[in-house]
C-alpha cells in the first residue's frame, strides 16, 4: 500500500469518525427528551425519564381501593412497563447509528495483523425483588456474561 492510499484510507476513516461523533450528539439530545409511560389496573400511572429515572407517579381517585400490596404491585410493573417503552424508544433512535457504525471497518481490517476485538454482552438486570428466590439463586452466575472474555473495536 502506498502512503498516499494509505493517507487517503485514513482520511476516509477520519471523515466516518466526524460524522459518527456528529450523529452521538445529535442522538444523546434526542434521547434525553425521551419518556415512557405505563399504566396498571387503570388506578397507577408512573412516567420515566430516558435514565429510567420515575418523574411522576398518578393514582386514579379509586386507588383505595386497592390494598397497599396491590398499590406497591402496580407501582412496581407501571415503572418496569415505562422503562421498557424507554428502552424501546431508544433502540429506534439509536438504530440507524448502529447501521452505521457497521458499515464502518474494523480495526483488524485497517491494521495487519490486529486481532478482531469484541465487547461482551451486557447482562441484563433481573427484575425479580430483592430477596426473590429466583434473584438469589442466579447470584452464583454473576460475572459469567458467556461468550468470550474479549473487547471490540465496534465504536468505529
Amino acid at each position: 500500500m502506498t502512503n498516499e492510499q494509505a493517507r487517503s484510507d485514513l482520511h476516509t476513516v477520519m471523515d466516518g469518525v466526524q460524522e459518527q461523533l456528529r450523529t452521538i450528539a445529535r442522538i444523546q439530545q434526542e434521547r434525553a427528551q425521551i419518556i415512557g409511560t405505563a399504566t396498571v389496573r387503570k388506578r397507577v400511572t408512573v412516567t420515566v425519564n430516558a435514565d429510567n429515572r420515575v418523574i411522576e407517579t398518578k393514582f386514579a381517585a379509586d386507588i383505595d381501593d386497592l390494598d397497599y400490596a396491590e398499590i406497591a404491585k402496580a407501582v412496581t410493573e407501571a415503572a418496569q412497563q415505562a422503562a421498557a417503552e424507554v428502552a424501546r424508544k431508544t433502540a429506534e433512535l439509536t438504530a440507524p447509528f448502529h447501521e452505521q457504525r457497521a458499515r464502518m471497518p474494523k480495526l483488524s481490517d485497517l491494521v495487519d495483523g490486529m486481532p478482531q476485538l469484541r465487547i461482551p454482552e451486557p447482562v441484563e438486570a433481573s427484575l425479580d425483588p430483592p430477596k426473590a428466590r429466583d434473584r438469589l439463586a442466579g447470584n452464583d452466575d454473576q460475572g459469567n456474561r458467556g461468550g468470550s472474555s474479549a473487547a471490540t473495536d465496534s465504536s468505529w
